[in-house]
């Protein structure tokens, strides 16, 4: 049975090297810029109960050969790479896991969100009921598009054919957001029947040149009343740049689509992402946007690894601030610790790196700055609240277990969060609910019984993304979701995602 937890792998969804042109997905698939997932499975806690003459493991699995003519079996990451099996969601139902894919929350754990990616992106076959309307693998580019991972959502749809009418609406979506529409518009041009959307073929007959056709369309559209009135004023203006007033304003849409962001950005008044669903933002990092759009746009996607921390530490040391305040203090905390590290200042760097931490923390991006600076902090001398933070740092790391004991100070709290990090929390030592429900979970042998007659039934993806959801759910003193989520994950093999998701309650939700 392939393992899951011994291998670290990645997935990329830009490519700081190009970092100001749009990829495609095949770049994106070739030139990978690593950000983390989660690791592959451990062998679960309890052994599978047979064994061959020679004691290799033989698993309790049924494997069959994925469908290649199935949408819904379309993946990116293969079970060499990620070690779950073929039939992960064989044995659930579509409706079932489409349920599931739509309660992914919008600012996950990290840990639980680099699980969520891998069973996203994973090959697998499709579940047993799917038919050919490829539901199962537009609930996953849902749910990619709501993590703003617009790169790898283009690549799948790409993988699974988007010459089809089932998947079309999702491959101009994302394609518009990434700014690679010319070869979708061209597909559509030549076979108007792949979208019934008149606003799509609009667009894209004036694209492609084809402005008789287009024109007549519009005509047509707004003839038989199919165009919302954003649509059809912006497609007018998109047609015939003279009609727009420059003393008119055109006021955003109730509801924004990326054609209708397209549309007001090709109409001159180009919207900004802050407050529009976080897919959005991946058009700020077009370079065409001001810095300060930019770095917040890039500290959304990173906050959900959509985007890579070395991309964003690219931003934050691109130029000096503009000003100061918000966005502007984290980019001047970045460059003063950056260079007080280059400095092999310890002095400066115990000063300038609690409030910072603090600060990125608060952001959602602790993660993220731990994955930059965990391993240079590591080999300085700090003392006091510099350490402290340190300490921190380190047990958010991609090295925590080998980081943390460097720097951790001999109280309980530190005692406890070094043997969470090696995987042995002391129960003696926890004295807050997170703490104890922690160390019960660690203590656990087997799966909880939440999730125990999904793994027998076959239902592996499936007991693996409830227990996620219900561990990402989990306030820090919900003890029982805790202790449920934790020993799943562990008893299938996930034994890295759930010490990363438990030091992560405990230092960002927590606040221990």
């Amino acid at each position: 049975m392939k393992t899951l937890d011994t291998v670290v792998f990645s997935i990329a969804f830009a490519a700081p090297a190009l970092a100001q042109e749009p990829l495609g997905a095949i770049d994106w698939l070739n030139d990978p810029a690593p950000i983390s997932v989660a690791r592959p499975l451990e062998a679960p806690l309890q052994p599978p109960p047979e064994s061959d003459a020679e004691g290799a493991v033989v698993p309790d699995v049924d494997v069959m050969p994925l469908d290649g003519a199935r949408p819904d079996a379309a993946g990116l990451l293969p079970g060499s790479t990620t070690g779950l099996p073929p039939n992960l969601w064989a044995g659930s139902s579509t409706d079932t896991l489409i349920s599931l894919f739509s309660r992914l929350p919008s600012d996950p754990l990290p840990a639980i969100q680099a699980l969520y990616y891998t069973l996203l992106l994973a090959e697998a076959e499709a579940p047993a009921d799917a038919g050919a309307e490829a539901r199962f693998l537009r609930a996953r580019l849902g749910a990619l598009r709501k993590m703003g991972a617009v790169e790898p959502a283009l690549a799948l749809v790409q993988q699974a054919g988007p010459y089809d009418a089932d998947l079309f609406d999702q491959w101009f979506d994302l394609a518009l957001l990434s700014g690679t529409e010319n070869e979708a518009c061209s597909a559509l041009t030549q076979e108007p029947e792949l979208s019934d959307q008149y606003d799509a073929r609009i667009y894209c007959g004036a694209r492609t040149g084809d402005w008789q056709t287009a024109a007549l369309t519009y005509e047509t559209a707004t003839a038989l009343g199919v165009l919302d009135a954003p649509s059809e004023r912006l497609l007018a203006h998109f047609l015939d740049p003279e009609t727009i007033d420059a003393d008119t304003t055109l006021a955003p849409a109730a509801t924004m689509t990326p054609l209708l962001y397209r549309l007001y950005e090709a109409a001159g008044t180009p919207l900004p992402t802050r407050n529009l669903p976080r897919e959005f933002a991946v058009a700020d990092m077009r370079g065409l946007t001001g810095l300060k759009a930019e770095i917040e746009a890039a500290e959304r996607l990173t906050r959900t690894g959509a985007l890579p921390a070395n991309r964003l530490l690219g931003l934050y040391t691109d130029q000096s601030p503009a000003a100061s305040g918000g966005v502007w203090d984290r980019v001047a905390g970045v460059q003063d610790l950056e260079q007080a590290i280059l400095d092999t200042d310890a002095k400066a760097v115990g000063q300038i790196l609690p409030d910072l931490w603090r600060d990125m923390k608060r952001e959602g991006l602790g993660v993220a700055f731990a994955t930059l600076f965990a391993q240079s902090l590591s080999t300085l001398d700090l003392q006091g609240r510099g350490r402290e933070a340190a300490f921190e740092v380190a047990l958010l790391s991609q090295d925590y277990e080998s980081l943390a004991p460097k720097l951790a100070t001999n109280d309980a709290r530190g005692r406890f969060l070094v043997g969470l990090a090696q995987g042995t929390p002391d129960a003696d030592l926890a004295s807050e609910t997170p703490q104890i429900a922690i160390a019960e979970a660690f203590a656990a042998t087997a799966a909880h019984p939440d999730h125990a007659d999904m793994l027998e039934a076959g239902r592996l993806g499936q007991a693996i993304l409830t227990a996620a959801l219900q561990l990402d759910g989990a306030g820090p003193n919900q003890a029982s979701d805790i202790v449920a989520g934790l020993s799943t994950l562990r008893a299938v093999g996930l034994e890295d995602t759930a010490r990363k998701a438990a030091l992560q309650i405990l230092l960002l939700k927590a606040g221990t």
